[in-house]
């Protein structure tokens, strides 16, 4: 995948955006020098960037994560490190924003230097075994609710649908035609379809932009 200099993820609580988030970092590592990956997923207990700093940290990759991640403090705190995302146009930065409107709503204090800039990606994770976007219009409401949020518009959607480690590769084929029609729907290209990288064997050919992935583990 080419990056630009800065991509957001962004989706509903549990779309899975930390995992992505961590992978193209990692990704971006491997032909980039100065990478960044930046964690305002604040209101979101279970999987954080944060766990993963042993990992990035030995890969030569800067973690900028607000003071209360794996604090039970519910406020959209913007981390001071994240203005440097913007000032410093040599880093190559991977934002995962939030789940829904709320973290969106702490990056809106610098997305308009973000639009101005305009190298940018955001990407919308979709993840349809999820309660509360399990349709195009449900997932379109959340869309909406977190671009007013945030102050910016989504360039692509990246399926992710998954239900934990229990998915199969039938689960994975079944949530394509709900992906498609949320890229219609919004206009939007379908960037590619993540996976489990215990998957991607069984599901490579048929599947196109096949995004396999490390599995993050919860440091408790």
């Amino acid at each position: 995948m080419e990056y630009k200099r800065i991509t957001l993820l962004c989706g509903h609580y549990g779309s899975g955006k930390t995992n992505i988030a961590l992978n193209m970092a990692y990704e971006i590592k491997e032909n980039y020098d100065n990478v960044a990956i930046a964690d305002l997923d604040i209101v979101n207990p279970y999987f954080r960037t944060k766990d993963s700093a042993e990992e990035l940290k030995e890969k030569g990759i800067r973690l900028i994560a607000s003071e209360y991640a794996g604090t039970n403090v519910d406020i959209p705190a913007l981390p001071q490190d994240m203005y440097s995302l913007t000032d410093d146009k040599t880093v190559k930065a991977v934002i995962d924003v939030g789940g829904d409107d709320r973290g969106a709503l702490a990056l809106g204090r610098i997305s308009p230097k973000i639009m101005a800039e305009n190298d940018y990606e955001a990407f919308l994770v979709i993840n349809k075994y999820r309660p509360l976007t399990p349709d195009v219009a449900s997932t379109l409401e959340v869309m909406a609710e977190i671009e007013t949020a945030g102050s910016f518009k989504f360039t692509g959607i990246i399926n992710n649908s998954n239900l934990g480690v229990q998915t199969t590769a039938e689960d994975v084929l079944n949530s394509l035609k709900y992906a498609e029609d949320v890229s219609k729907a919004t206009g939007l290209p379908l960037i590619c379809t993540s996976v489990n990288k215990t998957l991607f064997d069984e599901l490579c050919g048929k599947i196109d932009n096949l995004f396999p992935l490390k599995l993050q583990k919860k440091i408790n």
